[in-house]
């Protein structure tokens, strides 16, 4: 794991120069403390920080072929590198190294640009043909690795991080109301937009050629299903084959995730996910067992309990961090300047936490359990829209919406606790049944209730934009053949699973700590398996992970295989007050004279909610996420636009670690 940095200079005007290099690669520090790589050749400049996980002593970048004509710097892991560098071996090519990254540059020589379709990894790539004079960028299908790129003086400027891109000063710094506006909605800008004005991201599973000036793209993945009509059960299988390759490919997937020159840890939530990881690494390798968590005082948000249960299960040696309010209050403006985006929940922040004691603890790897609530349909999303079809052919029902109300039962403030109140809320949006979008109408209508609190030059900018039209646009033409689910569920892995989990809640904040977190459920072949599956194996009547959790069946105690899933959350607005006090930063931010002076929000509504949550008035989630949203976007502003360092001004209490 590491950060890359580049330049690719269109004219002879201005050729990348060292010092420019060096200054963006060392904003990404965080991403690899363990060396530094720098290549100049004519137009092209490549840098590279590393975070040392294979081959420690002889994996420095770039990374170049036999005669030193592809040149690649590289962050991620290819986890099928012992195969892949065989294969490559039988076929003539020669190794320097004993990394992974090397097999890219060969696979390059034998297949050009469909090189990726051979990787089972997590990347960016930034790959250099000095014959060709030809810059190949690449990111992995699901989009765990990030990568962004600007133009400006004639120079594609392109790095992992956006900080490192405003280290050099021809590239502008400006939030992008628009991205605001779709993160208000959707969780994250719909990509390629990104928080920044000009600065865009490469949407995963692409491929971008930069050539004589002339750039193309092209996407070498996508997430797929099947015809509706072909989506039944196979008559030849039964569910117990489909849970035993279901079995057979996590292992496998764990078995790959595992290989690093380094110990590798693991996260425990609790949940079922986390657990299945855990449990494969216990009981189908080798490698110790060293598995982390967070701990909560709320109750509302604490899985402490099944944490427990499963340590004392599996005998691992364990680490739980006690995540207090103050902790996440504290750790806010840090976690904002490594999001680099504005975000609706604080959860992020006690995972960047968490990261920071994994690496206390010496581990540079963790595996997580993220990506199975998409890949095998975990959320109460998917049970909404499964109900809210279901009444949508009898709309005049009173009994069929009454099945709402046995979801959320882990909320305190649940939406099902009022029947009126929960049938009201999810009638919204009934009459776009047929839309792909219609399993996501609740969240975004809630979500979007931030706009309220933006400016009248916000308002303006953005003007008559429909977030239903703008989020079809992005969609395949061959997904209105799909089952509903499969609609659900692509939608749901390309905005908030790519553009907030695996990002603000995933690379940024383990990254900010040095941390590699590896994702066994986002292997593609997972997910290629589960995309062909029937939809009723995902979602069975109200049972989520159906066929998962059948394929673990044995394997874990039956109180974790069998729990209702919950999804990790942390407080949120109530974390910034303190018996009726606010924390002095976020009452500065919030003031009417910043508020304005910024311009995204209006200063009088920001006011009224401020008031709100400091009297502990807000109970529902549209407040707490506008609350959130403001405080990101302004902590976004000081840290970004004005350039004001305020991840350092609060500092978390000192003894939040316990160790079983």
């Amino acid at each position: 794991m590491c950060g890359i940095a580049g330049i690719l200079t269109f004219t002879r005007n201005k050729p990348p120069e060292r010092a420019e290099l060096a200054a963006m690669i060392a904003r990404l520090h965080h991403r690899g403390p363990d060396g530094t790589g720098i290549l100049i050749d004519g137009a092209i400049g490549l840098a590279h920080t590393r975070l040392s996980i294979i081959d420690l002593a002889g994996g420095q970048q770039p990374i170049h072929n036999e005669n030193a004509t592809v040149q690649v710097v590289f962050n991620g892991e290819i986890f099928n590198y012992v195969e892949l560098r065989q294969e490559l071996i039988a076929r003539g090519h020669q190794f320097y190294t004993q990394t992974d990254t090397e097999v890219i540059v060969h696979l390059y020589e034998e297949y050009g640009e469909r090189f990726v379709d051979h990787l089972n990894g997590q990347f960016a790539i930034a790959l250099w043909d000095t014959q060709q004079k030809c810059l190949v960028l690449a990111r992995d299908r699901t989009g765990i690795r990030p990568l962004c790129y600007t133009e400006a003086a004639g120079r594609l400027i392109f790095a992992s991080e956006a900080k490192a891109l405003f280290a050099l000063p021809d590239v502008r710094r400006a939030i992008d109301v628009q991205a605001l506006a779709e993160t208000c909605t959707y969780w994250s800008p719909l990509v390629p937009r990104s928080a920044f004005e000009g600065v865009s991201s490469l949407p995963p599973g692409h491929v971008m050629v930069i050539a004589d000036g002339v750039r193309r793209m092209h996407c070498y993945w996508d997430w797929t299903f099947p015809d509706a009509a072909d989506a039944g059960v196979s008559q030849n299988r039964t569910e117990a084959d489909y849970a035993a390759e279901l079995q057979e490919l996590l292992i496998d997937s764990v078995r790959l995730q595992l290989r690093a020159d380094v110990p590798v840890g693991a996260y425990l939530s609790g949940g079922l996910d986390s657990s299945i990881v855990t449990t494969i690494v216990r009981n189908f390798s080798d490698t110790p067992l060293r598995t982390f968590s967070l701990t909560f005082d709320d109750a509302e948000f604490d899985e402490s309990a099944y944490q427990k249960e499963l340590v004392d299960y599996l005998g691992t040696e364990h680490t739980s961090i006690r995540c207090t309010r103050a902790d996440i209050a504290a750790a806010f403006p840090r976690t904002i300047l490594h999001t680099e985006a504005p975000i609706v929940r604080t959860a992020p922040a006690p995972l960047m936490m968490l990261s920071g004691h994994v690496r206390e603890a010496g581990y540079k790897v963790v595996l997580t359990g993220e990506g199975a609530d998409e890949v095998f349909g975990g959320y109460d999303l998917f049970k909404e829209a499964k109900i809210r079809r279901f009444w949508a052919r009898s709309p005049n029902s009173t009994s069929r919406p009454r099945i709402l109300e046995r979801l959320y039962p882990y909320l305190k403030n649940s939406p099902m606790t009022g029947r009126a109140f929960t049938q009201a809320f999810f009638r919204d949006g009934m009459e776009h049944v047929d839309q792909p979008f219609f399993a996501h109408i609740p969240r975004w209508t809630t979500t979007r209730r931030i706009s309220q609190f933006f400016s009248g030059d916000v308002r303006t900018a953005i003007g008559n934009w429909d977030p239903y039209d703008a989020i079809t646009a992005t969609l395949p033409r061959e997904m209105s053949r799909w089952k509903p689910m499969a609609r659900d569920q692509y939608i749901e892995a390309h905005t908030l699973m790519t553009g907030y989990l695996l990002c603000s809640q995933g690379d940024r904040v383990s990254m900010a700590n040095s941390i590699e977190g590896r994702y066994p459920f986002l292997d593609h072949r997972l997910i290629e398996f589960a995309n062909r599956l029937p939809p009723q194996l995902k979602l069975h009547g109200l049972t989520e992970k159906y066929l998962l959790k059948k394929s673990v069946r044995g394997l874990l105690p039956e109180s974790i295989r069998t729990r209702t899933k919950q999804p990790y959350r942390a407080p949120d607005s109530q974390s910034f007050f303190n018996d009726g006090k606010s924390v002095e930063y976020v009452a500065e931010l919030m003031s009417a004279s910043k508020i304005s002076s910024a311009g995204y929000f209006d200063a009088g509504a920001t006011a009224k909610l401020f008031e709100k949550c400091r009297a502990g008035r807000v109970i529902g989630f549209s407040d707490n996420m506008a609350f959130v949203a403001i405080l990101s976007t302004m902590l976004l502003h000081e840290q970004f636009i004005l350039g004001h360092d305020m991840s350092a001004i609060v500092q978390p209490s000192a003894n939040v670690v316990v160790s079983t």
